[in-house]
């Protein structure tokens, strides 16, 4: 098994050209900071809707190889989250959104056919999954609210035997399937939308992390290790950056990891399992696995259980831990036992940025030209290409759709999480108990009454464990 941080999806999407470092003093119209799913389509959409702009995108390591080239690569829309966004907003917006992220699915579909990218892009759906009688029904409340939206047409509830006719572990119970889902090679997608973007004439840069960032006096300014930029207009898209210590948003984001592992080619037991249709699928857990096949007949599994990151630090265990690999190999021979003599080929990790909610945020910064999104809780890769969409807009003070959708919102209006050094430990703490909790019921067993205590937290204070 080769376990490192780049992982099998940038590995088999090949090498790609390096860009150089900002070096110098440069002048932009838009600077956007971050080289991930959502920098890059906000770069796209500017380039593409302003052609004469200026944009620079710079990014502190290699661009696409970040959480966005190694996540589990399932194209969602929201509507999984739904009942949340409505207890958020209101009903109304709540639709909106999600019929705009509902959108965001079929349009990366267009993007990677407009620009002949090879993504493994399959529209095949998203199906969400009981492993234990205490999570059977947990999608009531979601289906409740869209059914009270008028959504009709959208996910349908399946019995544990139509469960299993799309994928027989033995493990699963009942579920929900929502059609407006997809799965794509991650790293394939990042890297043709960075083509694109240098097709369209975006400036990248490469190795240049943002050291510090000036919104006053006439201009902004963005210093990095061997120069300087200056633009009217900023967009912070750096992900799990924003949760360090030097972010404005620090005291808005949670950052954890999560680890992914992919087997050899076993299309024997996808086919003794079923499971031909190529559906995304996740439990219904806090600390969710989710797992899903390729063309070449693998299957990616992963969990959502890593640790917390001290003060956002990154670049340890957030991309190599051993101990939680060995959990997610437990994990996947747990759900898929015919897989126990079979080979593991890969595994890596990698942060992921989670607001106290657990929804996508896009934030005006009090100056008025400086804009952020961030919290996709590892659900970016549908969303990023709508939340570019907006973060264009509101760069290029457009009044349209996609300025006005309901996840924008001041930062005074967002939740805070708890400072340092009360946030790691507190949420070690709370992690760690929501998993003894989990993993008793998936054994059967009595969950210890100071595990349920301590789980219960977040829901007492209002913060959102879960999708």
């Amino acid at each position: 098994m080769i376990h490192k941080a780049t992982g099998y999806w940038i590995e088999e999407a090949g090498g790609q050209p390096r860009f150089a470092p900002l070096d110098g003093e440069r002048d932009f119209d838009v600077i956007v900071v971050g080289g991930g799913f959502t920098g890059l389509w906000t770069a796209y959409h500017l380039k593409s809707a302003e052609p004469d702009l200026a944009v620079g995108l710079i990014e502190s390591h290699r661009i696409g190889h970040g959480p966005s080239g190694r996540n589990g690569g399932f194209v969602d829309a929201m509507w999984v989250s739904f009942a949340s966004l409505v207890a958020r907003y209101g009903s109304l917006p709540a639709l909106k959104l999600a019929r705009a992220s509902e959108r965001s699915v079929s349009q990366v579909g267009e993007f990677l056919d407009q620009h002949g990218v090879e993504a493994w892009f399959r529209k095949s759906g998203y199906l969400n999954v009981s492993t234990a009688p205490a999570w059977d029904g947990s999608w009531d409340a979601n289906l409740k609210a869209m059914r009270e939206a008028g959504i009709v047409d959208g996910p349908r509830e399946l019995t544990p035997q139509e469960v299993q006719e799309i994928c027989a572990s033995p493990a699963f119970r009942g579920g929900v399937h929502y059609g407006a889902a997809a799965t794509v090679q991650p790293a394939r997608l990042a890297f043709g939308i960075r083509a694109a973007c240098e097709q369209l004439g975006v400036e990248l840069f490469e190795w240049s992390p943002a050291l510090r960032i000036e919104d006053a006096g006439p201009g902004i300014k963005v210093a990095a290790p061997a120069g300087l930029a200056r633009a009217g207009r900023l967009v912070l898209a750096s992900g799990p950056t924003l949760a360090g210590m030097g972010s404005p948003l620090k005291s808005n984001i949670t950052l954890a990891s999560s680890h992914m592992v992919i087997t050899e080619p076993v299309p024997d037991v996808i086919e003794e399992l079923g499971w031909t249709g190529g559906e995304a699928i996740s439990d219904c857990r806090s600390l969710l696995t989710y797992f899903r096949t390729t063309p070449d007949g693998r299957i990616a599994f992963g969990w959502g259980g890593g640790r917390i990151a001290a003060g956002g630090r990154r670049f340890g265990r957030a991309e190599l831990d051993a101990e939680v690999i060995e959990g997610v190999i437990s994990g996947l021979r747990r759900y898929f036992p015919m897989l126990a003599d079979r080979r593991i080929d890969y595994a890596w990790g990698g942060p992921i940025d989670a607001s106290a909610t657990h929804l996508p945020h896009v934030v005006e910064l009090p100056s008025g030209r400086a804009f952020a999104a961030f919290g996709y809780t590892g659900n970016g890769v549908g969303p990023s290409q709508m939340v570019g969409r907006s973060l264009a807009s509101l760069a290029l003070d457009r009044r349209d759709e996609y300025s006005e959708l309901a996840f924008i919102e001041p930062a005074s209006a967002l939740t805070r999480v708890p400072p340092e050094p009360f946030r790691w430990i507190g949420g070690a703490m709370i992690r760690e108990a929501i998993g003894r909790q989990e993993e008793a019921h998936l054994t059967g067993r009595s969950v210890d009454p100071v595990s349920a205590l301590v789980a219960r937290i977040p829901q007492l204070i209002g913060f959102h464990i879960g999708r």
